[in-house]
């Protein structure tokens, strides 16, 4: 049912004008959700204080309640058109009261951890783009047939939510910054073995797919107290984000997952002076895939050391800082960061090398993020002593990957196991830190075990990778001709 409530809403906002993307779809559809997701956890609330006999203070006033404005029930329990608004009242109603009143949170907040700071930073940073009430009522009633009341609903919402992440990742343009394989960030979870009572930390969370993970990676652990399960609540998930897309995405898949109040907050990470983080302010476990190839202003790289425009370069100092001495890190970067000449990188290299230990490093094939041309690799790391040995592995799934081609968890199977002994193979060796240029601090992936040899690929192989070519090609002039 769910499921195809997900596809009628994206139905109608692709018909649509101010919805023209895959983002725009999960933009929409979030702050919608959000806000049933509000008046469920309302109700809730409201029976729980009646059952102790007591009176629960909503967070919403009455005309602002989702069961008010958008889906009023008659005593049949069914909605009462009469009271529902709809056309161009609705449309009126939503940005011109209920957007205005919601962004008023942020200021009653007491502070960015409260959900009433969340409903104020949400709704004063998106608009809703549903420029016909008809449609906007379309999407409502839909909306309204999904229920965050039981685990088994949390879970079936968080699995198609994701899916639609996913799909806005696979669209190209910018939605590839949202999204990294769940099955990239699942291995690197195993790899950094998280544990209740840790601090986990993301500096650019994109659609919180490392906090979501781990927060999965934890409670599957089982056997966990009342007290582990309030810790995993409130004090173990941390993370900031520049994006106001991606601030209310993530929230959206927090809450999915189970993460009722998540610590993260809408802010340029980078703006912070490394000069003033505190002891305090530290993290046990980063993960992390910062923005690439982003240009940052002069006076953000002022807060650096190393300067240089270069976003990853900058965030990976900012992760190198917050970590505590003794944290554990899996951070994604371009894989040019391993050999590039310039100053900055070879001054990164060195501080990297000469204040945590750089135990292994993931080299991820072409085409592992869809939409992204760039090779990338992942860095592990523990900070507080110097690396004496790196490990390396060379990820090759044996096909081209692909939007119809993806990675998925098999193909990650191998690294997990052969990392916890750091086992050498066809696809893995050891560099000795003796051996490191001391000049470069050169890490380039040299498989001495012919890794890198040219593959060459059978006709079949190559007929196949063009017939999947000619069937993206033929959507996306489709879906052009179907705009036009």
């Amino acid at each position: 049912m769910f499921e195809q409530a997900f596809k009628n809403i994206d139905d109608v906002l692709w018909k649509e004008a101010g919805c023209t993307t895959e983002l725009d779809y999960t933009e929409q559809t979030s702050w919608l959700l959000f806000l049933k997701y509000l008046d469920d956890l309302e109700q809730d609330k409201k029976t729980e204080a009646e059952l102790q006999g007591k009176k629960y203070a909503f967070i919403l006033d009455k005309d602002y309640r989702w069961e008010s404005w958008a889906a009023p029930k008659g005593p049949d329990g069914k909605l009462d058109h009469n009271k529902a608004l709809t056309g161009d009242d609705l449309r009126d109603f939503v940005t011109g009261r209920l957007f205005p009143y919601l962004h008023g949170f942020k200021q009653k907040a007491s502070g960015p951890n409260t959900i009433e700071y969340k409903i104020g930073e949400i709704f004063g940073e998106i608009k809703s783009k549903i420029q016909s009430g008809y449609n906007l009522r379309e999407i409502i009633d839909h909306i309204d047939e999904l229920r965050f009341r039981s685990q088994v609903e949390k879970h079936e919402l968080s699995a198609l939510y994701e899916a639609k992440i996913q799909r806005m990742g696979n669209a190209g343009r910018n939605g590839g910054e949202y999204y990294t394989p769940r099955p990239l960030i699942r291995a690197i979870v195993k790899i950094i073995k998280p544990k209740i009572g840790e601090r986990i930390y993301d500096g650019a969370y994109g659609s919180a797919g490392f906090l979501c993970e781990s927060f999965d990676y934890l409670k599957s652990k089982g056997n966990l107290t009342t007290k582990d399960l309030s810790t995993l609540q409130g004090r173990t998930f941390y993370g900031k984000e520049k994006k106001s897309l991606a601030y209310v995405i993530a929230i959206m898949n927090m809450i999915l997952h189970g993460i009722e109040a998540p610590n993260i907050i809408h802010t340029n990470t980078l703006t912070e002076n490394l000069a003033d983080i505190q002891e305090k302010d530290r993290f046990d476990v980063i993960l992390a895939n910062p923005p690439f190839g982003g240009k940052e202003r002069k006076e953000v790289q002022q807060n650096f050391p190393i300067r240089t425009g270069e976003t990853a370069f900058l965030f990976l100092q900012h992760f190198i800082k917050m970590l505590k001495a003794g944290g554990r890190a899996g951070v994604v970067i371009k894989n040019t960061f391993l050999s590039n000449t310039d100053n900055a990188s070879v001054s990164l290299r060195k501080l990297l090398l000469e204040s945590c230990n750089l135990h292994a490093v993931l080299d991820c094939p072409g085409g592992t993020f869809q939409g992204a041309g760039v090779k990338t690799v992942v860095l592990f790391f523990e900070k507080g002593a110097p690396t004496r040995k790196v490990w390396f592995y060379q990820l090759d799934p044996g096909r081209n990957l692909g939007k119809t081609n993806p990675l998925s968890d098999d193909d990650l199977a191998e690294f997990v196991k052969l990392q916890k002994t750091f086992a050498d193979s066809p696809k893995s060796w050891s560099l000795d830190a003796k051996s490191i240029d001391q000049t470069t601090f050169d890490l380039s992936v040299k498989n001495p075990n012919g890794g890198e040899e040219v593959q060459h690929r059978s006709p079949q192989a190559i007929i196949k990778e063009i017939a999947a070519l000619d069937k993206e090609s033929a959507e996306v002039l489709a879906n052009i001709r179907a705009l036009l």
